[in-house]
Parts: structure tokens; C-alpha cells; sequence
């Protein structure tokens, strides 16, 4: 009967504790003054003003702790100020006017160096290499020897083609005095008119003989010239090379050559800057060896790649000295123009509650917040779009404010490129 007793007091007493528990407020942290009190009661039924709340409420036994709206952005001794009937004072912060300039549009692009063109001195006759006057790796001019063909007959022919030649001249010379003489004797009469068209046909037929013996001294003479093999363009030599002995058929190479000069970039533009690109501009081209020249944009693909979905570009350089080689990996710097920017400090840049990277400025006295978009980095600031063209930047405080807030601005001096390094 005791232990019945004890456990039905016990009951009492927890379930009066419950009760009591119950018109309390259950105070969650990190919510901001006020905004995370609700009563125990409501957690407990899982919904707001349920049937036993409003039971307790209407009885007066449900806890009010009714709190003054509270700014969440005010510090603690300006909520102080507030309950004390004073007036906050505006947070206060210092701005620098930042007006639009001109930015440049660098683009960089990963690449590889490419020879111009890769040319074969090939032969324009065919027969055996008598002498090969270069090697592997050897630079030649455009009209340098290469290959030497025997002649064989060739040389014969073209000493056969210039005697027909000067048979020719003197049946021209004949044919010409006939008629000059038969033109002064019927001038005085001696002659028949009719004597005239013999000889008129005769000079006709020496000078098609003399026409054609000089085709065939011209004919005789190219066919003697193309057992010598030149190099069409500028460059080095490379495989393949043709052995001296060997017997080399028409249109096979005596030599290839690759043109070094001037060579190419080969790169990719992206497609959300392809619209930027145009014919002649300017690039700096950095190999990974170490060697920076200039160069211009020659080629822009019209047809993307499918597997990047950018588009092919060329840009030609000069390589004078021949230094740079065909496929070393390289960058170039393509400048696609300018565009109005914002060369700000780093220290201005900072996220709002999404996390979206931005700037804070002041716009009649009220705290702005503008996402921007970084373009370039360089040694005195970052080049930023997405600010209006002149614009009060917060370059103090900017983290201790929020959109919307109304400040007290004072302007002060942008700050040099030493400052922001330190």
C-alpha cells in the first residue's frame, strides 16, 4: 500500500512539473532576439495555438515574453541606446568613388607551336642523284641547290636544239633578203606582181621554223635545268633525303623541307569569346622553353570542335633566327579588345548570405550590393565588370553592413598598390 503510495505521488508530481514546464518558452540560440522563443507547449503538440495552448492561454498560465522589434544588424551597445529611448547612431563606414575605365580583354589560350608549311622538293624528271648538296638539320634559302640529276643526254639535246636553232635565224635571213629583193624589182618594173606571193609564203614558213626551233632549244634547255633540284621556300631540311645513286622517279622528294619561318600558334578560343575574335589582333606567344615573341591572328575557324566546343585559331609569328621549334608546347595571349571595367583593390571584394562574390557601395546613403565578375588579376587590383560607371565602393566596413542598411559614408583615398600588398 506504501509503494503505491510513493509511485502515484511520484505521478503527481510529474505530471504537475509537465503542466508547469509547459506554459514555458523554449529558447533556441543562433535565431537572432526574438526570433527563437516558442512555447513548450506547441513543440510538444507540433503545431502553433493547438487546442491545449489555447486552453492555457485563455486560462492566463501560458508564459508571455513579448520582445521589441530588434534590428539583428545593431551591436549590442546600440540595442542598449534603443531600450534606453536614445536613438542608434548609423554605422559608419568609408567609401572611394571608382569610375569606369577602359580593360583590356586578355584571353589566354593553350597551344603548340606549328611549322608554316612543310614543303618536298620533289623531282620534276626522273633520274639517278648524281650529288645531294645538303644534310639533316641544315637551314637553307629559298633557291638553294639540294639535288643534282645526271644529265645523261640532256645536255646533248639542248646543243642539238640550239644548231636547229641557228639554221633557223639563216632560213629567216634568206627568206627575208628574197623578198626584200623581189620588192625593189617590181618597184622598177623587172619583176612579175605575181612573183610577190611565193615569197611572201616562203618568209612565212622560215619564221614558224624559227619559232619552233626556239621551243625546242627552251623545251631542251628546262628539261636540262630539272636535273638540278632547289628548295621552293626557306627552311630546314628534314627526312626523308634522297642517297646519291639512288634513282629517283618524277614527283618523288629529293628533300623536305619545313618552313620555320614564319611558324604558327595553334590554340582554341572558347566559345562564350569567340564573338570577340576578329582577323589581326594582337597576341603575345610565351613557349615553355622560355621564348616570348608577338604575334598576330591569321586564321579564326568557323566550324567549332565537337569535343571542346571551341573554335581553332592560328596566330603567325616571326622566327627569324629559328629558335623556336615546330610542336613546343606554348601560351598565347590574345588581347580581344577593351570593355569599360573597374580596377579595384582585392580588400573590396567580399560574399553576401548566398555566397555570391561582390562589392558593397553606398547609393544615397544606403548600402548597395553588386555581384561582379573578375576579368583579369594584376599587380595593382583586379579588373571587375558589373559596377555601375561610377560607383561609391565601401572600402571600410563593407563587412559589418548588409543591403538596404542606411549608413553614415565618409569618402577617403583609394588605397596605392603598396598599401594593398601590405
Amino acid at each position: 500500500m506504501r509503494v503505491l503510495f510513493s509511485y502515484g505521488l511520484a505521478f503527481l508530481i510529474l505530471l504537475g512539473a509537465g503542466a508547469w514546464l509547459a506554459t514555458g518558452t523554449l529558447v533556441v540560440g543562433g535565431n537572432g532576439p526574438g526570433n527563437g522563443e516558442k512555447p513548450i507547449i506547441s513543440v510538444i503538440e507540433g503545431q502553433e495555438h493547438g487546442p491545449i495552448a489555447t486552453t492555457l492561454a485563455d486560462a492566463g498560465m501560458l508564459a508571455e515574453h513579448p520582445h521589441p522589434e530588434t534590428d539583428p544588424a545593431l551591436t549590442i551597445a546600440q540595442r542598449n541606446e534603443l531600450q534606453n529611448g536614445a536613438s542608434a547612431p548609423l554605422p559608419t563606414v568609408q567609401t572611394v568613388t571608382y569610375v569606369a575605365e577602359p580593360m583590356k580583354i586578355d584571353v589566354p589560350l593553350r597551344g603548340r607551336t606549328q611549322a608554316k608549311a612543310t614543303v618536298s622538293a620533289v623531282a620534276e624528271t626522273a633520274g639517278i642523284v648524281d650529288v645531294v648538296h645538303v644534310t639533316k638539320g641544315q637551314s637553307v634559302e629559298q633557291g638553294d641547290l639540294l639535288c643534282t640529276l645526271d644529265q645523261g643526254t640532256r645536255a646533248a639535246a639542248v646543243a642539238q636544239a640550239q644548231a636547229g636553232l641557228e639554221q633557223a635565224k639563216a632560213g629567216l635571213e634568206q627568206a627575208q633578203l628574197s623578198y626584200d629583193t623581189n620588192a625593189e624589182l617590181r618597184a622598177k618594173g623587172l619583176a612579175a606582181p605575181n612573183t610577190a606571193r611565193d615569197l611572201e609564203v616562203a618568209l612565212t614558213g622560215a619564221q614558224a621554223s624559227l619559232t619552233s626551233a626556239q621551243a625546242g632549244l627552251d623545251n631542251a634547255q628546262a628539261e636540262l635545268d630539272r636535273t638540278e633540284i632547289k628548295a621552293k621556300v626557306a627552311g630546314v631540311v628534314q627526312d626523308p633525303v634522297a642517297i646519291a645513286g639512288s634513282m629517283l622517279g618524277q614527283g618523288q622528294p629529293c628533300a623536305t623541307i619545313v618552313q620555320l619561318n614564319p611558324m604558327v600558334f595553334l590554340g582554341q578560343v572558347p566559345e562564350s569569346r569567340i564573338g570577340l575574335a576578329k582577323l589581326g589582333l594582337d597576341a603575345v606567344i610565351t613557349t615553355v622553353t622560355g621564348a616570348k615573341v608577338d604575334g598576330k591572328v591569321t586564321f579564326i575557324s568557323s566550324v567549332a570542335d565537337n569535343a571542346t566546343r571551341s573554335f581553332p585559331v592560328e596566330i603567325e609569328f616571326a622566327n627569324e633566327d629559328l629558335s623556336i621549334r615546330d610542336g613546343v608546347t606554348a601560351e598565347a595571349i590574345v588581347t580581344l579588345g577593351t570593355a569599360p571595367g573597374h580596377l579595384l583593390p582585392q580588400s573590396v571584394l567580399t560574399l553576401d548570405d548566398d555566397g555570391t562574390l561582390g562589392v558593397r557601395t553606398v547609393e544615397d546613403g544606403v548600402v548597395a550590393f553588386h555581384p561582379i565578375t573578375i576579368v583579369s588579376d594584376t599587380r595593382d587590383g583586379v579588373w571587375v565588370t558589373g559596377l555601375p560607371l561610377s560607383a561609391d565602393v565601401i572600402t571600410i566596413g563593407q563587412e559589418n553592413v548588409t543591403a538596404g542598411q542606411a549608413v553614415d559614408a565618409t569618402a577617403a583615398q583609394a588605397p596605392t598598390a603598396s598599401e594593398e600588398s601590405v
